[in-house]
């Protein structure tokens, strides 16, 4: 058993964990505001419309975010494996991952709320957020729809857009070359 191995198992456990609440939190947050509710609310009332949007929004900002949390665990796992690992590295590992994942978190917010703003201002004489907060199940449907195709299309240029920021360990020369 290799117990650095199942430590940085344990790290990336907490890592996911603590982006997803993080995520979480950020999400409800600014989609209540753009909606001009309360979840808790709504789930009190039992809004199936609303809960429909906020359950897309938190789906689709996991798919916006997936990424950091992938491409930072890949870093670590490449620190990890390193012969040469240099544990003065992992602390700047750490603090670029954090900007990384924080990042993508607040772009994946912001990428979410101007879809639905812009899809509001798309349909003139229809105000979705306000048949959401009424309970109409079909806005429901339409804007969940809408913001996980925005998720799904816009995380690829998310990705690439922050991949630079994560330091990937400098491998030894010949490590991706394939046997002749």
């Amino acid at each position: 058993m290799d117990f650095t191995l199942f430590v940085v198992g344990l790290i990336k456990v907490v890592l996911g964990g603590l982006v997803a609440a993080l995520g979480i939190w950020l999400a409800l947050r600014g989609l209540s505001r753009i909606l001009g509710s309360r979840p808790e609310e709504e789930l009190r009332q039992g809004n199936v419309a609303a809960g429909l949007v906020h359950a897309s929004s938190l789906v689709s900002l996991g798919l916006l975010v997936q990424h950091a949390v992938q491409a930072t665990s890949d870093a670590v796992d490449l620190a990890v494996r390193a012969p040469h690992l240099q544990w003065s590295m992992v602390p700047g590992l750490v603090a670029v991952a954090a900007l990384h994942v924080g990042l993508s978190l607040i772009v994946g917010v912001t990428v979410l709320a101007l879809g639905i703003l812009l899809f509001d201002r798309m349909t003139p004489g229809i105000d979705e957020l306000a048949e959401v907060r009424k309970g109409n199940v079909a806005a429901g449907l339409i804007l969940s729809a809408i913001l996980l195709v925005l998720a799904l299309l816009t995380a690829p240029g998310l990705q690439a857009a922050l991949n630079g920021l994560i330091p990937f360990p400098q491998l030894p020369e010949g490590t991706l070359v394939a046997p002749a």
